[in-house]
């Protein structure tokens, strides 16, 4: 019976997605029937021979709208993988990468390159951002480990703290660099609008790298849900498993931002409701908050760019509608389950 629960689900999962993204790309400013996304699908990918459908119909779904819903499902998946790493990590049900900084600092990094006028340049936002994220989580453990405190909850209160400084200097950066304002505060805010296959490629291979050590320490990040110091007595390298797992969370997290700006709360949300689900077991966390979180970003997106036709709403005001009262439920519960 569990094996057949453990197929079930996934194919569910995978149908639904399936089944949004056809949605998703039948909507928008011009509607388009679902059997013409169909028939581009199978004629792109060579299924059909002919497509007699208008080139401008063509144009927008495979240009502009399956770019940027392929990018959302691949953004959904990275920061509702990564909320939950950072959670079992620090063992704090309100870690996600966008409460603990890791964001902001890759979108300082984003900003950065924008002023210098870099973002023309290949990778020229996704190094800067890179080194900003990594920076930033250097500080917060460095800060922990200078006043000797490493509980998790010293790990937070010095991310938001760094979360907020970095913001100020964003907005610095903004009010300074008037040219560069726009792009900057497009960044801040998050969208898909700009997305192109391009970024897919770029994205992509990210992700597949990243995922691996993520899933390769499940097993100790399990241990270590028990304790620091219960998981050194069976054997587990703690401190070389924390950074390892973050350094490439943290990379992941600056691939997206530099692509997509800065969208908060799915890492917070998905986790949440994935082991509510389906237990605490990190691997079975991690594999459906892939899900779970590709179906909400996929949704948001989709909201973001239907609700206020024919102007666009920036995705991340869609998720911070979401995720800000369940942050406030979590800070208000009494019974939580890792504080």
């Amino acid at each position: 019976m569990k094996k057949k629960r453990t197929f079930i689900i996934p194919l569910f999962l995978i149908l639904t997605i399936v089944a949004a993204i056809i949605m998703a790309a039948s909507i928008g400013v011009v509607s388009i029937p679902i059997d013409a996304v169909f028939q581009v699908i199978l004629y792109k990918f060579g299924i059909r021979k002919e497509c007699d459908l208008a080139p401008n119909i063509i144009l927008t779904l495979w240009e502009l709208r399956f770019p940027r819903i392929i990018m959302s499902l691949l953004v959904g998946m990275s920061l509702a993988v990564c909320g939950a790493l950072f959670q079992s990590v620090f063992r704090n049900a309100i870690c996600d990468p966008y409460i603990l900084g890791i964001s902001s600092g890759a979108s300082l990094g984003a900003a950065i390159a924008f002023i210098l006028g870099w973002d023309v340049i290949l990778l020229g936002i996704t190094i800067p951002a890179l080194l900003t994220a990594l920076l930033t989580l250097v500080l917060i453990i460095g800060i922990a480990q200078i006043s000797k405190r490493k509980d998790s909850n010293t790990l937070l209160l010095t991310g938001i703290a760094l979360n907020f400084l970095i913001s100020a200097v964003i907005t610095l950066l903004i009010v300074v660099n008037q040219k560069e304002m726009t792009k900057i505060i497009f960044w801040t805010m998050g969208s898909f609008s700009s997305t192109t296959w391009n970024d897919i490629g770029i994205l992509l291979p990210v992700i597949l790298i990243t995922l691996f050590p993520i899933f390769y320490y499940s097993k100790e990040l399990n241990i270590m849900q028990m304790g620091t110091d219960t998981a050194k007595t069976l054997g587990i390298h703690t401190e070389r498993v924390m950074m390892t797992v973050l350094i490439f969370a943290s990379i992941l997290i600056a691939a997206v931002v530099s692509i997509c700006g800065v969208i908060g709360f799915i890492g917070l949300i998905i986790p949440h409701i994935v082991r509510f689900l389906f237990g605490s077991n990190n691997r079975t966390v991690f594999a459906y908050s892939l899900f779970f979180g590709a179906i909400f970003m996929l949704i948001a997106d989709t909201l973001a760019r239907t609700l206020a036709i024919p102007s666009e709403l920036p995705v991340g005001s869609i998720t911070a509608i979401a995720g800000a009262p369940y942050f406030i439920y979590l800070l208000l519960r009494k019974k939580r389950a890792f504080l």
